[in-house]
């Protein structure tokens, strides 16, 4: 068995703590650990191989420093040069997966789903690997405890074995209005459709190849492209950007004559909004809030309160979401929080950088913080982790001042090398080459400067960069 954990999406209903360069996969959420640690650390104790992990292109950094942080050892990280949906990711997967003549079973999980039942979990693994060693191609239904109008359904259909551990699939079908979800309730035979899927590598090409054979196609001729990047594996954007973009619901598993469903009764949540975090919490106050970070409460109820930074007081709310970051505050109404969509299609569509970016921005080599700016000015804190550094580079509107506040870091400031340690600065003008290196044993701590005309991130002309993020002549 080789697990495929689907990293891409840009969690927006996660808005303001997940945004687009920094999706819900990769915050911690419900745990000390990232929802993509957590994912791949419950497949503990499950016959497998190292997982293969697709992602956008943009977040490779972000998936290998946390595998790295977890000493998570992995089957690839598989580079999407844009998203074209599941199905083509699934099947990219599966290409790479079977290269070498093998015919892996694949367990296609997501990695921003919470499971509260790791050993259910294991067990239901188990029974959809018999199906999936039979040439099915399972998914697993989740046994649903509410008339949930958020997921889409999956009708069982005959028994599959005497244990009723598997299912054929009746029927698929969208996510319902709530008088049509109580009566599949009542009704006893849907299940919430999970996104998790097992079948051996070969079937899933083989159904994918009979219903939509230009996208096998397309994943083909991307996969034959296929170049190593350090810990990544590259395929042509040029070739995928022509692939068509679906679901594997909508591409096979609708389609299929050889679907089968595994129960799954796990605790498992999709967390696909605030409310959720707040439904599945077990650190509720006595007055039934979620409380997280420095908070102050009077006569608050049923609440969810999230401070990363500030404290957050509040005088005589409920049902009421509040969550706080560096630069972005978000209230809402507990029940209405899938609309928060709104919000983020206005700041997509206004180039707001609060669609995209945190405050602080994560880089391959560690972190800046802009923590003042102004019409010609900015101020950034960094931090550079051991033993890492910043690409050779130089800008053309802007010149920039260093001050070491801890640790020591090596400068290039064009044909000087220093060494600066706390208290130590340096002033590089425009256009002079320079960069930045941590060779020490803790992190690197600075304050920078920056002054100019133009203060833009595209202002970066690089020669030479550790990370690959150079284009190439």
């Amino acid at each position: 068995m080789k697990p495929v954990v689907l990293a891409g999406g840009t969690g927006s209903r996660l808005w303001p703590k997940s945004r687009a360069a920094l999706p819900k996969q990769f915050l911690s959420l419900t745990s000390e650990l990232t929802m993509l640690q957590n994912t791949i650390g419950r497949l503990d104790g499950v016959d497998s191989e190292p997982a293969i992990v697709i992602c956008n292109d943009a977040h490779r950094f972000l998936v290998a420093e946390q595998l790295r942080q977890q000493d998570i050892q992995h089957g690839g990280i598989l580079l999407e040069p844009m998203g074209r949906n599941t199905a083509p990711a699934i099947a990219l997967a599966a290409l790479h997966a079977t290269q070498n003549g093998d015919d892996p079973v694949l367990l296609v999980l997501a990695a921003d789903h919470l499971i509260a039942d790791k050993q259910a979990f294991h067990k239901a693994i188990t029974h959809a690997q018999i199906m999936a060693d039979d040439g099915k191609l399972v998914t697993f239904g989740i046994v649903p405890d509410s008339p949930h109008t958020g997921y889409g359904y999956i009708r069982r259909g005959e028994q599959l074995n005497q244990a009723e551990t598997a299912f054929s699939v009746s029927q698929f079908v969208e996510k319902p209005n709530e008088e049509t979800a109580k009566q599949y309730i009542a009704n006893g035979e849907y299940y919430w459709n999970s996104g998790m899927f097992m079948f051996k590598a070969s079937r899933y090409l083989e159904e994918l190849e009979k219903f939509a054979p230009e996208m096998v196609k397309v994943c083909k001729a991307a996969i034959a492209t296929e170049s190593p990047d350090l810990d990544f594996v590259r395929v042509s954007g040029e070739v995928f950007e022509t692939c068509p973009d679906d679901s594997i619901d909508y591409a096979v598993m609708e389609k299929t004559s050889d679907a089968a469903m595994v129960p799954l009764d796990a605790g498992w949540n999709d967390v696909g909004s605030w409310s959720s975090l707040w439904e599945t919490s077990e650190n509720k106050d006595k007055d039934n809030n979620v409380l997280v970070g420095d908070t102050m409460l009077h006569g608050v109820k049923n609440s969810y309160i999230n401070s990363e930074q500030r404290l957050i007081a509040a005088v005589g709310i409920e049902n009421i979401v509040v969550v706080e970051t560096k630069d972005a505050i978000l209230v809402a109404d507990k029940e209405k929080v899938q609309d928060i969509k709104h919000i983020v299609n206005k700041l997509k569509a206004e180039h707001r950088p609060e669609f995209e970016f945190h405050r602080e921005v994560f880089r391959p080599w560690g972190s800046y913080d802009s923590i003042d700016n102004g019409e010609r000015f900015q101020v950034k804190r960094i931090t550079v982790k051991p033993g890492e550094k910043l690409s050779v580079q130089m800008h053309h509107h802007r010149a920039e001042h260093w001050i070491v506040v801890s640790g020591t870091a090596k400068v290039t400031n064009g044909e000087k090398e220093l060494l600066l340690t706390e208290n130590e600065s340096t002033y590089i003008p425009i256009g002079v080459v320079h960069a930045l290196e941590n060779p020490g044993k803790v992190p690197l701590e600075l304050i920078e400067v920056q002054s100019g005309s133009y203060l833009g991130e595209d202002d970066i002309v690089r020669f030479s960069d550790r990370y690959g993020r150079v284009e190439a002549k």
